[in-house]
């Protein structure tokens, strides 16, 4: 693969989003696949970021697995399967555009809240890790997109930087792993999206321990804030694509189910 701008565009794209996962744990996707989008196919860009989300959990997992609580990742992971049904029916019957927007003002509510209240909402123990585990289901069937639900459970719960980053790796990584399955099946996961993916591999790595460097340096209520804030920003980004996407019919947003499959029929019939 030969060095032009759009490989260097797709680096940077990778390098950013990938610091930003690293620290915090959450806001890849958000900002990868929409920017990657314009620069290579959606069909590509797609896999390429589950491929990404991959390494960058295993990465996690394996260098602080003492701080993964399994326990709260395994009841996660275990409400999400009742919420996936609900998704995918949500995919096919709902409105997207009211679902997406009702999502992002939610955020941007809690988020506000958040860094405006000194006596912000705080759960105790994990009691209350179904809701958010099947909401984060609902989402991730539906739309790709099942961390609102978790970063907010893990804000709740007060979670240490080091706690919140590996726990929620704990719960990425069967799930980037179930969507790269799924795009090996529909033959998404070509071997453009594997170049592109080695290709990156340096840039990715780098950025992972760049985000660990971060993500040790933040303490506490510091650490609290910027999660709030980065929720903010996923709330405003999203309430953005969506009214976007609704005013420009052909504009580039974050690949919905049915546009994957859309692009796998696409592929075959090249």
């Amino acid at each position: 693969m030969s060095v032009d701008s759009t490989l260097i565009l797709v680096l940077a794209v990778l390098f950013v989003a990938t610091v930003i996962r690293s620290a915090f744990g959450f806001g890849e996707a958000l900002i990868a696949v929409p920017l990657l989008a314009f620069v290579i196919p959606v069909e590509v860009a797609t896999p390429l970021a589950g491929l990404i989300s991959v390494t960058v959990a295993v990465v996690v997992v394996a260098q602080d697995w003492r701080q993964v609580h399994v326990r709260t990742a395994g009841w996660l992971i275990f409400f999400s399967l009742f919420g996936i049904p609900v998704g995918l029916w949500l995919l096919n019957s709902a409105d997207e555009t009211l679902i997406k927007t009702v999502l992002a003002v939610a955020i941007i509510g809690f988020a506000s809240y958040c860094l405006i209240s000194k006596v912000p909402f705080e759960l105790k123990d994990d009691r209350w890790a179904w809701p958010f585990g099947f909401l984060a289901g609902v989402l991730g069937g539906a739309y790709a997109m099942n961390g609102p639900p978790l970063v907010i459970y893990g804000a709740m719960r007060r979670w240490s930087p080091e706690f919140f980053r590996a726990t929620l790796q704990g719960y990425f990584l069967p799930a980037s792993l179930i969507s790269m399955i799924g795009f090996w099946a529909t033959g998404l996961w070509t071997r453009r999206v594997t170049e592109y993916y080695f290709v990156s591999l340096p840039i990715v790595v780098a950025a992972i321990v760049t985000g660990r460097w971060l993500n040790h340096r933040l303490r506490g209520r510091q650490f609290l804030t910027y999660v709030h804030i980065g929720l903010l920003f996923v709330g405003l980004i999203l309430l953005a694509q969506t009214m976007w996407s609704r005013a420009q019919p052909g504009a580039v947003r974050v690949p919905e189910m049915s546009q994957i499959l859309k692009a796998d029929e696409q592929v075959k019939a090249r």
